[in-house]
């Protein structure tokens, strides 16, 4: 008897990637480092900016809440208008957005000006993000995805590896506030670089489309997008619930300096980018689906084993949290594609909106949760392994909700004009007439 094959789990046929393709995947690269690198530095920089600026627990944490909220809010307000402009022209304006605000952080003198500076990076950075998600799946076709899902997303390792220790001796050197002037002044010759190297992105605006009101609608009235959603936030919930104590975990039952926690950061940082890169790969040769769930298997496995690890000698620590974090890191390459596969071209941009919000939702969340079930103390730690618990049901649900994913019909990339050019004549070759054609720089 034969057996329905699900088409968006299957292995797709492998294809190169251009020249012009990878400048634009270093370019979008770039501009998430940053991005990361800004959500990632509030969290170390905390006892310095407790002292300096006398900000109580209860601030402090209001401070670092504040940008995944804003950004969650943000994104899914961006569902109403993203998909009518240019994705070029949104990720340029709100990056721009992102950029002044990282600014501001750097000159705040108080708990006032840095929560609001905060939530504006938030809210700018969240919604760059989802653009840039949406330019990935506008101009890569789906047998390219993967890799250049899992270049963007492994902007995060490469933010633990360099741009943490980096933020750490610059605010050592010149004072709390220089890691953000160093970054955005980044940031502004990232700017530059996109500006130059983006092509303009304009097909999804040759579809008929509903009003606002009607196209959110649409999409949050969509099963097969609900579903989607629901899987995106427990997928997320897990993970951050353990993550969001595991560093006070392992200081408190070791009695380990935030040195040490560095170097375990470290490792698992760049064991966290190599596994990436090749679950990337991975991920456009293998069915999707498949790879997901033995990696979300293992993630959940993980969660279990580093929620319940016993005190003991560094490198086993190195180990375990080097397993935790590529198997969580990783999964999210394939998850990536084939939530970019879901939408339809038309609302893609309002699809990746409301998820990515949802997927804050989740962020914030989540140490909430994890607060409320362990107690940690100098010497002492209880209740963390029911975090893991927690973490290995949100996963375990993860597992069967990705079963919704459905691909929609595949859709052709606006780089389809530029690498069908004639070296030798560089002649721009005919598109159809609702494609669009493209020029990049470079």
């Amino acid at each position: 008897m034969a057996v329905p094959i699900e088409a968006g789990s299957q292995p797709l046929p492998t294809a190169k990637i251009t020249r012009a393709e990878w400048g634009l995947i270093l370019v979008l690269v770039a501009i998430q480092f940053t991005h990361m690198v800004d959500f990632v530095i509030i969290m170390p920089l905390g006892g310095r900016l407790m002292r300096e600026l006398s900000l109580t627990e209860g601030q402090f944490a209001h401070i670092v809440s504040a940008y995944a909220w804003a950004a969650g809010v943000a994104s899914l307000l961006a569902s109403f208008v993203m998909d009518r402009f240019d994705r070029k022209s949104v990720l340029l304006t709100m990056y721009a957005g992102f950029t002044l605000s990282t600014l501001f952080c750097g000159f705040a003198a108080g708990y006032e000006l840095l929560l609001v500076s905060r939530t504006l990076a938030g809210a700018f950075g969240g919604t760059a993000a989802v653009a840039l998600m949406a330019v990935i799946g506008d101009v890569f076709p789906p047998e390219k995805r993967g890799r250049a899902s899992g270049a963007v997303i492994s902007s995060f390792a490469v933010a633990s590896i360099a741009g943490l220790p980096a933020g750490l001796m610059l605010a050592e050197w010149f004072g709390r506030g220089a890691p953000f002037v160093a970054l955005a002044g980044l940031s502004v010759l990232v700017w530059v670089l996109a500006w130059v190297k983006l092509p303009p992105i304009r097909g999804h605006l040759t579809a008929e489309r509903p009003n606002r009101w009607a196209e959110f609608a649409e999409v949050v009235s969509n099963r097969g997008y609900l579903g989607a959603f629901a899987f995106s936030f427990f997928l997320v919930l897990g993970t951050f619930t353990v993550a969001s104590f595991i560093g006070p975990y392992l200081t408190a039952v070791n009695d380990w300096t935030e040195g040490q926690l560095s170097q375990i950061y470290f490792v698992a940082g760049v064991c966290t980018l190599l596994g990436m890169t090749v679950v990337g790969r991975l991920a456009d040769r293998l069915p999707r689906l498949g790879l997901f769930r033995v990696l979300g298997s293992a993630a959940l496995v993980m969660a279990l084993v580093v929620t319940n690890l016993p005190p003991g000698p560094l490198w086993v620590a190195v180990i375990v949290m080097s397993g935790f974090m590529v198997a969580a890191a990783g999964r999210m390459v394939p998850v990536q594609a084939l939530l970019l596969g879901v939408a339809k071209p038309k609302n893609r941009g309002a699809f990746m909106s409301v998820n990515t919000s949802v997927q804050h939702a989740a962020t914030g969340l989540a140490p909430l949760i994890a607060g409320a079930l362990v107690t940690i103390k100098p010497g002492v730690a209880i209740g963390y392994p029911n975090v893991g618990w927690v973490a290995a049901g949100t996963a375990a649900i993860s597992l069967v909700l990705a079963g919704v994913l459905k691909p929609a019909r595949a859709d052709k990339s606006p780089l389809d004009a530029v690498n069908s050019v004639e070296p030798a004549s560089r002649a721009i070759a005919p598109v159809a007439a609702e494609e669009t054609v493209v020029e990049v720089a470079g």
